[in-house]
């Protein structure tokens, strides 16, 4: 379906087809000069197939904005009576059974946590309250319909059957898994924090931290845990379905006992699923399964180092744990680095080059480390090209509709090859949209910040200012 041997070579067909083109007078990465011509090979312009220079500031804007753009009427709000399926005007009297019309993304999904994450991340960063004032009017309306629902007979609250079965919130009123809980609590309280719907949240932000703290599935040890697709089950998913939600919740209420949760997560699931020597996660463990295949999924890697990402931002720089997940994000980044393919992107199995480009797990490294340049954690000279090079081919994945192309859809676990690599991709996985949102804003905080020179020097992209010729 995705013709992964062609992919594969890509790189490699995409330079010989370069050597074999006849000479047209045009400046080619290999082409060589004619005799007596005067042409300089060392001033030949190399034909990179995306962008190479480091993206300016408006630009990356204007992926942004195209983004929201799209989302704001591809997600748009609009509150029905789901027994008529007749729009609701009177928001002051709400039929028993209000809801959210069904919209190409659904706005109570993971997905959607990560996409207004990303949004508030934008708003921040770029200063433009388009980005707030989506999350505000989704937010506002969940909770207001979340309220009302809670007030009403257990029957209309029932989960309803077919394609329309988040009208009722379930996943709000009655979370039942990571999944439903973990990227929405996350993303509402980082709104709630920023004075988006403060007051209007916190109960339903209560709601998903009960499932995630003391509701879920654990091993004895406290690492959480499925009995899917076997008993006894690690997603890599989840570090990013609970971690991030921890974290914030520790910084909101100033317990430590969220901080300490979090920290626990990220350093019992690298016990078990982080393979050191290649610096890379397998995407599921099963506790009954010798020996434990590894299979390098790119989105579920992803999952992994925003949750580090997000946990080091707000871990209290006194805490003890604080070192060990520095020390993984760094290792899980020098594990990500060596499998950038030419084109920018990584694979969908991250160490199997013959698989396809997939465009949300590169969004999320971009973010991931972009952040940590930002923040110090990370070497900028080391790590900012990458990252440019890395934004670069993202862009190049939104179309000028403000889709994000490229994305596998949602993925269960499997233990072989061929689930991963015909995972089909569409622009209508959601899971595409928040990554996006999130490299492209700190992309733009890295591109302006003060010690983040970038210079093109002897042709390369260097991140520090040009040293003096010797």
């Amino acid at each position: 379906m995705f013709r992964a041997s062609l992919i594969t070579s890509f790189c490699l067909l995409f330079v010989i087809s370069l050597g074999a083109q006849p000479n047209t007078g045009e400046t080619k990465a290999t082409a060589a000069p004619v005799a007596g011509s005067g042409v300089e090979p060392n001033r030949l312009q190399p034909a990179y197939p995306v962008p190479y220079a480091p993206a300016k500031p408006e630009e990356i804007k204007a992926v942004l904005d195209r983004v929201l753009v799209y989302l704001e009427q591809a997600s748009a709000v609009k509150i029905i009576n789901r027994d008529t399926r007749e729009a609701v005007t009177d928001l002051a009297h709400l039929p028993v059974n209000a809801g959210l019309e069904r919209t190409d993304f659904l706005l109570t999904s993971y997905e959607w946590g990560v996409t207004y994450s990303g949004m508030l991340n934008a708003a921040a960063i770029t200063g433009d309250v388009r980005f707030r004032h989506y999350v505000a009017t989704r937010f506002d309306a969940i909770a207001m319909l979340a309220a009302h629902l809670r007030l009403q007979p257990e029957s209309a609250t029932e989960l309803p059957p077919g394609p329309q079965r988040m009208l009722a919130l379930r996943s709000v009123l009655k979370p039942q898994s990571l999944d439903d809980s973990g990227a929405m609590c996350a993303a509402m309280i980082k709104a709630s924090r920023a004075g988006v719907s403060a007051e209007a949240l916190r109960p339903w932000i209560d709601n998903y931290m009960a499932w995630i703290f003391s509701n879920q599935f654990r091993f004895p040890d406290g690492t959480l845990a499925r009995n899917r697709p076997m008993a006894n089950t690690l997603w890599l998913d989840d570090l990013y379905m609970s971690v991030p939600a921890l974290a914030q919740m520790g910084t909101l209420t100033g317990e430590r006992k969220y901080f300490d949760d979090a920290v626990k997560q990220i350093l019992q699931f690298s016990a078990r699923m982080f393979a050191a020597e290649k610096g890379l996660y397998r995407h599921g463990w099963v506790q009954e399964m010798e020996p434990h295949p590894a299979f390098h999924w790119a989105r579920a890697n992803g999952w992994a180092i925003v949750a580090m990402t997000e946990l080091l931002e707000s871990l209290p720089l006194d805490h003890p744990g604080r070192a060990a997940v520095l020390e993984q994000y760094r290792a899980h980044v020098r594990g990500l680095a060596p499998y950038q393919d030419c084109t920018g992107l990584w694979h969908q199995l991250i160490d199997r080059p013959d698989s396809y480009l997939e465009t949300s797990a590169s969004a999320m490294y971009v973010y991931s480390i972009a952040h940590g340049i930002n923040r110090g954690w990370l070497d900028g000279k080391a790590y900012g090209p990458m990252v440019s090079l890395g934004w670069n081919a993202v862009a190049q994945k939104v179309n000028a509709t403000g889709q994000v192309e490229g994305t596998c859809v949602g993925t269960g676990m499997g233990f072989d090859p061929a689930f991963y690599y015909f995972r089909p991709a569409s622009v209508f996985a959601a899971h595409g949209y928040g990554p996006v949102l999130l490299a492209g804003a700190e992309m733009i905080a890295l591109r302006k910040a003060e010690g983040a020179k970038q210079s093109i020097s002897d042709g390369g992209l260097h991140f520090a200012p040009s040293a003096s010729r010797q």
